[in-house]
């Protein structure tokens, strides 16, 4: 079975062509460190950079929502923590995101959801950076597809890794972040074995 890169949810029809959502495993995504904008305009989009060479607007995961809270009131917004077997994503929906806050405030922990989102790099006053998913669509879904996101993103990460991506990209991934990929091969391996079919 294979999952679009929209993570199985209808395409919206816009004025133009929408990045495609990547599929990564939260123990590469909670290293992310750089964010930049391709542009010089406020509404260039905006980068992350994976710790295995590949810019991302978008992001697409499953896994099992553990926990979920409400937070503020006059400008209310979910939190929720979401685990793979390789860590936990932070993800959240506010007012900027209706739907997803709507789709989000329905779903009570434990279940397996899937989150089409926005990365997000915030970095504390003491240093701290706290790397985060604005959602924009969350839904429920079964350990089937669950299991198949897994597969399919071992195959995405392994690829990055045999394939480093060219150019200033991938020049800025190595100086920025000093990739040990036998590290995130473990990675890889540690999550497959975590499938039962």
């Amino acid at each position: 079975m294979s999952t679009p890169a929209t993570g199985g949810f209808p395409k919206r029809e816009n004025m133009f062509e929408r990045e495609p959502a990547r599929r990564v495993f939260a123990g590469e995504f909670r290293e992310i460190r750089v964010q930049f904008r391709d542009g010089t305009d406020e509404k260039s989009p905006s980068y992350a950079l994976l710790p295995t060479g590949q810019r991302c607007n978008r992001v697409f995961l499953v896994g099992s929502m553990t926990e979920k809270k409400r937070q503020g009131e006059q400008n209310m917004y979910y939190q929720a923590r979401i685990a793979d077997p390789t860590g936990t994503f932070f993800v959240s929906a506010g007012s900027y995101q209706p739907e997803a806050m709507q789709q989000m405030a329905r779903i009570e922990p434990p279940a397996f959801v899937a989150v089409v989102g926005k990365p997000s790099i915030y970095e504390t006053p003491d240093g701290m950076v706290m790397v985060s998913i604005r959602a924009e669509s969350i839904t429920i879904v079964d350990r089937e597809v669950r299991d198949c996101w897994v597969l399919e993103t071992a195959k995405a990460t392994l690829d990055r890794l045999d394939t480093p991506a060219s150019g200033p990209d991938s020049a800025l991934a190595a100086e920025k972040y000093h990739i040990d990929t036998v590290t995130y091969r473990k990675m890889v391996y540690h999550a497959l074995t975590q499938l039962k079919f």
